[in-house]
């Protein structure tokens, strides 16, 4: 390990030994998993900023959370740093052979590399395992729903173009209007889960995330919003008439516009 490295892994392990912080002491897996997901979106951030110092401090702070479920397991006699690290790079390893196995070294594209990954995966597997296993159920829904298209795209269920998948979006929309026209509410939501479904193939195959598309554009939303707001005054937007949000909304997205790197492909 870097001296720099061991300094953190010393930090963790006085701030939960004898006469460390209370607070650190007092934290489980469980207690800790929130802020696992919340230093993982302050990344996000950082990375929208361009900020390179704050994405410095911030995956500093991804990594210390790392370092705390590494101690909490050393304490457990489960596993420690080390173990994770040597774990993780022996997958990599074993996961690129056409870099790292000699005899099998070979020239493959990016295409076929995902290929060669997913079918090492199966290999591990046992038997009466999905593909899909490997989709986390705590992701967001878009993107859980974007990782589980992959992952069967990956084995042939996919369709061959975007334009062949635009022909979901049409049909999926269809159903909604019919299902808002009977009432039914359930299946109202059963339908519009089917249209984001559809809408998030579609993403995934033009090579966009849908997540951070979405994300990004709440961002964007927020601005123009505040932009109408500060606009309204003391009034308020109540007050305005529909023909000046309109006016002012326009004027709101010419003044916020998305980055080029809006959508964030994959």
């Amino acid at each position: 390990m870097s001296v720099a490295f061991d300094q953190l892994i010393a930090v963790m392990a006085r701030l939960r030994g004898e006469g460390g912080c209370p607070w650190d002491k007092e934290q489980t897996r469980e207690s800790l998993k929130p802020f696992l997901i919340e230093e993982a979106y302050e990344v996000l951030e950082a990375i929208d900023s361009k900020n390179k110092n704050a994405l410095c401090e911030e995956l500093g702070d991804l990594m210390f959370q790392v370092i705390f479920h590494a101690e909490v397991a050393k304490e457990r006699g489960e596993f420690d740093i080390e173990t994770i690290l040597k774990t993780t790079t022996d997958k990599m390893t074993r996961r690129h052979p056409h870099i790292f196995m000699e005899k099998t070294k070979e020239s493959l594209t990016s295409t076929e590399v995902i290929g060669r990954w997913e079918e090492i995966k199966r290999s591990e597997r046992a038997p009466d395992t999905s593909v899909l296993d490997g989709v986390p159920k705590t992701l967001p829904a878009l993107l859980r729903a974007h990782q589980v298209q992959a992952k069967a795209g990956r084995v042939g269920f996919d369709w061959k173009t975007p334009e062949a998948a635009f022909f979901k979006i049409e049909e999926e929309t269809r159903e909604v209007k019919e299902a808002l026209a009977r009432g039914n509410r359930e299946e109202l939501e059963a339908e519009l889960g089917d249209l984001l479904f559809s809408i998030v193939n579609v993403s995934r195959l033009l090579k966009v995330n849908p997540e951070e598309a979405l994300r990004k554009m709440v961002n964007r939303f927020m601005e123009r919003f505040r932009i109408i707001e500060r606009a309204a005054g003391e009034k308020g937007i109540a007050s305005l008439s529909e023909e000046e949000m309109n006016l002012l909304w326009e004027q709101a997205k010419k003044v916020v516009q998305p980055t080029a790197e809006a959508g964030g492909a994959v």
